[in-house]
């Protein structure tokens, strides 16, 4: 049996509140996420009825929208492993209230990456054909194996740390849902021998995962590397587009950390320090980008390569420049003050640095994206790119659907893992105390 008894006592309750109790603010909003959701389904079988034509997309601007939300989404998820996977295997405590929103978010957010893919084809089925037809010298099969790959292990990794809360509510006795905890828990009584087994599996899989991140955005940044469009063959790609992921990644939990902490009254589990050391890597991230971001222009620009140089101008002084400059407004210069003092690396601060930030980062991927293909190589006709409200409505109905299935979560498990912070009240004192006496001299 687990040992629920002792677990309760000590404070956890709050924990299991959000999963108990349903007030009326669950309701309205879960019915106008459901509202925004049929909305975009609806733009979505509009264009399955009609074609891409309803899009703004042509013969010669294939990727818009769609494509932008794919890289995006797929970067986000890159949150989960860094905040859970790589925290854990360093043995940063403070992690431990947030690990689990970080692994959700991680698993959620690619379905709907790769919903926007399938989204983009317009027909579907053919998604098979990558199967059917495949071939290992295309980087688009490449990031069919690599997403599969880093589906699958954050999926385990997510369930994993999940088994010690989902058999504590079955020894609760929740009879509605006794059969579903009954299930998911897989036989675990929390005896010795188990939880060293759970605790090897966690961070083998922990471990496992954080190559697969790596590869994950590496291949889609070779998606567009590997062509010779200008301005998308660079050997840069890789560790540009894996650093704003991480970027775009931690503002997300950030931000889902404030909503949850306000909507659910975990004050207590979600303190201002987390929000202080995520604003401190977030801060690194910030840095890290522009770095990246000043390296792939200005080596454009020394380089004065023609073709490269007409889509360079179009984002720095021509028909892109609102977008570009936006988005280092909005990437640098709003976050960067704030997150530089300590001071104003408050709760406060840090969410409106994460929410410009993606917002930054969504603009980033499409200033990346269209340009490009506005001016390619052989043209094949004068190119202009608008999205539709086909494109804006599937997209609100994809960020839609991923806060419901966020909030449906919610109302079967804890978002806040039970079992770690009850270990962290148990173990880790001693541990770090046990640390800190081996680094010290004498």
């Amino acid at each position: 049996m687990i040992d629920k008894e002792k677990i309760l006592i000590e404070k956890e309750i709050p924990l299991l509140e959000h999963v108990r109790k349903t007030g009326k603010g669950f309701y309205i909003t879960i019915s106008i996420l459901i509202a925004l959701v049929l909305w975009g389904l609806y733009a979505y079988l509009t264009q399955y009825r009609i074609g891409l034509g309803v899009t703004g997309l042509s013969r010669q601007i294939f990727w818009g929208v769609y494509i932008t939300n794919f890289v995006f989404f797929i970067g986000i998820s890159h949150a989960g492993t860094f905040i859970s996977a790589i925290l854990r295997v360093v043995k940063a405590e403070w992690r431990r209230p947030i690990s689990r929103l970080s692994e959700l978010t991680t698993v959620f957010i690619l379905f709907f990456g790769v919903g926007s893919v399938l989204i983009d084809l317009g027909r579907p089925d053919r998604m098979l054909y990558a199967i059917r037809y495949a071939h290992f010298r295309s980087p688009l099969l490449w990031d069919v194996c690599s997403i599969a790959t880093y589906l699958t292990v954050s999926s385990i990794c997510l369930y994993l740390a999940l088994i010690p809360d989902i058999a504590l509510m079955r020894d609760i006795g929740w009879k509605k849902r006794q059969w579903l905890y009954e299930i998911l828990s897989l036989g675990f009584t929390g005896t010795e021998k188990q939880w060293r087994r759970l605790e090897r599996a966690i961070l083998f899989m922990s471990i496992i995962v954080i190559p697969i991140m790596i590869t994950v955005h590496t291949v889609v940044s070779y998606v567009f590397a590997m062509t010779i469009q200008p301005m998308w063959h660079s050997a840069i790609f890789g560790p540009y587009f894996v650093a704003g992921a991480l970027f775009s990644g931690i503002a997300t939990v950030i931000t889902i950390m404030a909503i949850i902490r306000k909507a659910y009254h975990l004050e207590q589990y979600l303190k201002p320090i987390h929000f202080y050391n995520l604003g401190t890597l977030l801060l690194a991230m910030t840095l890290l980008w522009f770095y990246f971001t000043l390296g792939e222009y200005i080596t454009t620009f020394y380089g004065n390569e023609p073709s490269q140089m007409a889509i360079f101008w179009s984002k720095i002084r021509g028909q892109y420049a609102p977008l570009f400059w936006t988005h280092v407004i909005l990437c640098f210069v709003i976050p960067f003050p704030i997150l530089a003092f300590p001071k104003s690396r408050t709760i406060k601060g840090t969410v409106i640095a994460s929410i410009s930030i993606n917002i930054g980062m969504w603009l980033e991927r499409f200033v990346i994206i269209v340009p490009t293909l506005t001016r390619q190589r052989i043209p094949i006709e004068s190119a202009f790119y608008i999205p539709t409200w086909v494109e804006w409505s599937i997209l609100v109905g994809c960020l839609s659907f991923f806060s419901l299935l966020y909030l449906i979560f919610t109302k079967f498990f804890p978002i806040v893992p039970i079992w770690e912070i009850h270990e962290g009240r148990g173990k880790s004192i001693p541990q770090i105390e046990e640390r800190l006496r081996s680094y010290l001299p004498g």
